[in-house]
């Protein structure tokens, strides 16, 4: 998880928006802060959040790595630009009804991550005050335009909805990077059951509830797990709460 919280408050917000820093002497930069920007995402997605770095930048932009910092301050703001960014590739409008609604949310913001996957590693706490990520919150808040319940509950749910999508894509980039070493979920299970069959204590008659329900499901998803399936099965089921929540179920 990478994001520091040593940059300067005021400079990073005045940045997300657009305010223009203090007047500079010297010859018109040949960059702009969006410049900048989007070379940090080519090589987050590239080669992760820790390749971020003002020096790696630079060389994607065939610039002196100090120049950088006539732009903006260092990797702190840089990490807060990337992210609001990246919540501007997010859509605006919504289908009709609260239910499509957050299905939308959820399945968006699922592509997102798979787009850019270094957000995930990317610390929460404190939110990036930036337009975009304004935006998006206006957007799942938006998605539940209708429905009977207070401030706190529209905000918890776009907090579990978020957890969810994450938790999900996490997962699903897990099996991605399992798959993509050369031993598939097929090759894994046989190298695997061998084993444990010779092992005593894991006779699967002392846990058959694991063994039967995990049998099951490996058959169902053609292996272990199946990271999709269960975000689509958790969205579904935290929309039915939601209904039931809302008088709606």
């Amino acid at each position: 998880m990478d994001r520091e919280s040593s940059g300067d408050p005021r400079r990073t917000i005045e940045l997300l928006w657009g305010v223009p820093g203090p007047p500079r002497r010297g010859p018109k930069p040949k960059l702009a802060v969006p410049d900048v920007v989007r070379a940090g995402v080519r090589v987050a997605d590239a080669d992760g959040l820790a390749a971020v770095t003002m020096r790696r930048v630079a060389e994607e932009l065939g610039v002196a790595t100090m120049s950088l910092y006539t732009y903006l301050p260092g990797r702190d703001e840089l990490l807060e630009l990337m992210l609001d960014h990246a919540h501007g590739e997010l859509p605006g409008g919504l289908p009709d009804g609260w239910r499509a609604g957050l299905t939308a949310v959820a399945e968006d913001l699922w592509q997102l991550y798979h787009r850019h996957p270094w957000l995930l590693e990317l610390r929460g706490g404190r939110p990036t005050l930036g337009p975009h990520t304004f935006a998006k919150y206006e957007r799942e808040l938006a998605a539940m335009d209708g429905l009977d319940l207070d401030d706190v509950q529209l905000d918890a749910i776009v907090s579990l909805v978020n957890g969810l999508v994450a938790g999900a894509v996490r997962g699903s980039l897990d099996a991605a990077a399992a798959r993509s070493s050369g031993m598939t979920d097929v090759i894994w299970w046989g190298r695997s059951a061998p084993v444990l069959a010779e092992i005593p204590a894991a006779d699967p008659a002392h846990f058959p509830r694991a063994s039967r329900v995990g049998s099951a499901a490996g058959a169902a998803h053609g292996g272990p797990s199946d990271p999709e399936h269960h975000f689509r099965f958790g969205l579904e089921r935290i929309l039915d709460g939601i209904g039931q929540l809302a008088g709606q179920g």
